[in-house]
C-alpha cells in the first residue's frame, strides 16, 4: 500500500526513474501471484506501468547508533559531574487534529521512562512546549531525581526556564 501511494502522489518521479524498492517483504511475490484478488490486483495493476524493481534490504549497522547514543549519553553525564543521574528529554507538537508531547526520562542504572501524552485541548506549538517541560520536570520530581539535565528543541522555553528570556506572561 506504501509504494501504491507514493506511486499516486510522485507519479512523475516513478515515469521518469528506476524504482528500487528495498524490503525484507515479499512484495514482488505477493503482485505478481496469478491468484491474488480485490484490492492487490488493482495495485498490481497500477505499479505494472512503472520501472519498480523489488530488492532484499541490507544489513542494518544499528551497532552505530547505540555507540552514537552511548557516547552522547556519557557526555551529558560528564558534563553536570558526580551529583548528575538524571536526563530529561521533551517534544511537543501542535496541529489542528490536537496537540501531544513526548517525555524521555534516563535515570540512573539505566532506567528509562518514555511517555506519550495526547491533550485534549488546543494549544500553540510554544504552549505545548512549556506543558511539555512541566510534564517531564513533574516526572523526575516524583521519581526522585535531585540532579536534572533538561533538553528541548524550543529555545524559547530553554531560555525561559535558565533565565536568559524574561517571560512576559507567568
Amino acid at each position: 500500500m506504501a509504494v501504491v501511494f507514493s506511486a499516486q502522489r510522485l507519479r512523475h518521479y516513478f515515469q521518469s526513474f528506476i524504482i528500487i524498492v528495498m524490503s525484507d517483504l515479499a512484495i514482488r511475490k505477493v503482485l505478481q501471484k496469478s491468484d491474488v484478488a480485490g484490492r492487490m490486483v488493482r495495485w498490481a495493476v497500477e505499479l505494472y506501468e512503472f520501472d519498480v524493481q523489488y530488492e532484499p534490504r541490507g544489513p542494518i549497522k544499528g551497532q552505530i547508533y547505540a555507540d552514537f547514543v552511548v557516547e552522547l549519553s556519557l557526555a551529558a553525564t560528564h558534563q553536570e559531574g558526580a551529583s548528575f543521574k538524571w536526563v530529561l528529554s521533551v517534544d511537543g507538537s501542535s496541529n489542528q487534529q490536537g496537540s501531544g508531547v513526548g517525555v524521555i526520562l534516563e535515570g540512573p542504572n539505566g532506567l528509562l521512562i518514555e511517555q506519550a501524552i495526547r491533550f485534549a485541548f488546543k494549544a500553540s506549538n510554544n504552549k505545548v512546549e512549556y506543558e511539555a517541560m512541566i510534564v517531564g520536570m513533574l516526572l523526575a520530581k516524583e521519581m526522585g531525581a535531585k540532579g536534572l539535565l533538561a533538553k528541548s528543541d524550543s529555545l524559547l522555553v530553554t531560555g525561559q526556564v535558565t533565565g536568559e528570556y524574561q517571560a512576559k506572561d507567568p
